[in-house]
């Protein structure tokens, strides 16, 4: 019995051992990868036994790419491309196939994405003219046609920039840039031009809205204006009105008066005019009104009419 577990113990023993030389722990930036049945998976354990495993680091792999290339007119061309590529972890056959069963395998698969991509573009570059090739240009290109990278290498790609492309000869860089340069003073002056002549518009269009609203003050001035003098014209007939009714009345009174004295001659004693004449004679000490009155003062006149009546009518009563 001793025996039996002295044997379980050292097979025991063996086993941790064994497992403590073959299982390791998995860092976080590593694939673990492993086959079976033809096929290659993916250890998602903390642990792994690494000879039945493949270690990848999960880190971009960076790209840096010198292509001379030939554009149409056989003028060369020099294209610098960096960009950086990653495992694909849903094609991660593709990545076996393409760099092998080795812990290079993202390098070499990204050699072979190089050579790709240095094919594709000299294929844009020979399709287009010198003056025509732009780095925006080559670099839509570049991102359309590699959308099959994933399939094709097991590599997905994570940035990818054309850092310049310039013509192989000199002089044609430098006519080109020239060109380039007078393109770009035309360019700006017409936008010059443009907001030059967008002002001016702008200025009309202000000047004619400033027009357009003095006229209408203008004319709303003239309205009140008439307004105004159609109410003065409307008080002044009114005053007049008011006028021409109050000497109506002044004079119909006037004439009720002098209807009064005509059938009453006595009153003229009353009169105004007989009260100043008897308080003015009272201001003579010892002095006596005298009245002098002519036949002409009183010929054809109204008044004297009335004081011979009324002297006639004295002198009647004093006789009877």
């Amino acid at each position: 019995m001793e025996i039996f577990f002295g044997v379980l113990a050292i097979l025991l023993l063996a086993v941790i051992l064994l497992a403590l030389f073959e299982f390791r722990v998995r860092q976080p930036d590593v694939l673990a990868l492993y086959e079976s049945n033809g096929k290659i998976g993916l250890r998602e354990g903390l642990f792994y036994p690494r000879h039945f495993s493949l270690l990848l680091k999960r880190a971009p792999q960076p790209i840096q790419l010198n292509i001379d290339a030939v554009a149409a007119g056989n003028l060369g061309v020099v294209v610098k491309l960096v960009g950086s590529v990653a495992p694909a972890l849903d094609n991660l056959d593709a990545l076996i196939r393409i760099g092998g069963w080795n812990r290079d395998a993202v390098a070499r698969a990204a050699e072979q994405a190089s050579i790709r991509l240095e094919g594709m573009v000299k294929e844009y570059a020979q399709q287009s003219e010198i003056q025509a090739l732009s780095s925006k240009g080559l670099a839509d290109y570049l991102e359309t046609q590699s959308a099959g990278f994933k399939e094709r290498f097991g590599l997905e790609l994570i940035s990818l920039a054309v850092h310049s492309l310039d013509p192989a000869d000199s002089e044609i860089a430098e006519a080109l840039r020239q060109q380039e340069e007078a393109r770009l003073l035309e360019q700006t002056e017409k936008l010059n031009n443009q907001a030059r002549v967008a002002a001016a518009k702008s200025k009309y269009q202000a000047d004619e809205e400033i027009a357009e609203m003095e006229h209408a003050l203008n004319l709303k001035k003239s309205a009140l204006k008439k307004d105004l003098l159609e109410q003065e014209n409307a008080l002044a007939q009114k005053r007049i009105e008011d006028e021409l009714t109050r000497d109506r009345l002044r004079l119909a009174f006037e004439k009720e008066e002098l209807d009064i004295l005509k059938n009453n001659p006595e009153l003229l004693i009353l009169t105004p005019q007989a009260a100043r004449l008897a308080e003015a004679s009272q201001g003579l000490k010892n002095a006596r009104t005298v009245i002098s009155l002519s036949p002409q003062d009183f010929a054809n006149t109204e008044l004297g009419e009335l004081f011979q009546k009324m002297l006639q009518k004295a002198v009647e009563k004093k006789k009877s």
